[in-house]
């Protein structure tokens, strides 16, 4: 799950992982514009977005309480043994559904453990404790495989270097715009910059996001065929419990409430 900063004695906004990925789909969905090419195949791409993180569901399901916080476990507190799970999972799920979302899918799960393919300098499979590595590796060649069984099974456009990356780097920005306004609660959240947007065009550009005084967020260049684009994420407000209790029995009988975040395109 995720974990929401909060400010201080106040309840954190807990978000399952498909909640999430969710807002991803949203944000893929509105993708495109005469500067941004929408990605091709483009439904295929907006389902892997919607559904990348499906793994979790079994994991998050057991609104497992962490010892540490009193709260659920937060994305990067989930216990090894869980990952082995969820990363595993999604591609699986993905491919039930067409062959190109599962090679996306297992391309993501690869690379959140390799430095996203090169494009960030955390190699997350470095600090994989020894007790857990081997088991990491071994799930991460098999998701090497699977994308070799699929790329041969699906049109060869659609699997050149450039075109396949490309979508690749497209479902990292779904995601970690999602993920921007998720893990952070408004007054936490500051001017950021998301690198290697494809365009369309074989560019890859620099997308700068802000908070503006009014709570709406600006986004530039604006990648949406729309002026405003207004993303909502379903959570629960939790407060940290002491051990002991039925936290699950807390989470369940808590209701989802929605969060709304809204971006305008700056004038030109």
């Amino acid at each position: 799950m995720i974990v929401q900063t909060a400010p201080p004695s106040s309840p954190h906004f807990v978000i399952e992982q498909t909640d999430h990925a969710r807002v991803s789909g949203q944000i893929a969905r509105a993708f495109g514009n005469e500067n941004f090419g929408s990605p091709i195949p483009t439904e295929l791409v907006i389902y892997t977005a919607e559904h990348h993180d499906e793994g979790w569901v079994s994991i998050d399901a057991l609104r497992e309480q962490s010892p540490v916080t009193g709260l659920p476990h937060h994305l990067t507190q989930t216990p090894l043994p869980y990952l082995l799970i969820t990363s595993k999972g999604s591609p699986d799920f993905n491919e039930q559904h067409h062959a190109y979302c599962g090679l996306l899918s297992s391309m993501h799960t690869y690379g959140l453990f390799n430095g996203r393919y090169g494009l960030s300098d955390f190699i997350f499979i470095d600090r994989v404790p020894s007790e857990h590595k081997h088991a990491m590796l071994k799930m991460l060649g098999q998701e090497l495989e699977r994308q070799a069984l699929l790329k041969r099974q699906l049109p060869a456009p659609w699997v050149a270097e450039e075109n396949l990356f490309a979508n690749y780097k497209l479902l990292q920005f779904f995601d970690t715009l999602s993920l921007y306004f998720q893990l952070s609660h408004p007054q936490d959240r500051t001017s950021t910059t998301f690198k290697n947007v494809p365009d369309g065009r074989w560019h890859d550009l620099t997308l700068t996001i802000e908070p503006t005084p009014d709570g709406t967020y600006t986004l530039s260049p604006w990648p949406f065929s729309m002026p405003e684009l207004t993303l909502t994420t379903e959570g629960r407000y939790l407060t940290p419990q002491p051990e002991g209790t039925d936290f699950k029995k807390i989470f369940e009988d808590t209701p989802k409430q929605s969060q709304h975040y809204r971006l305008v395109k700056r004038d030109a």
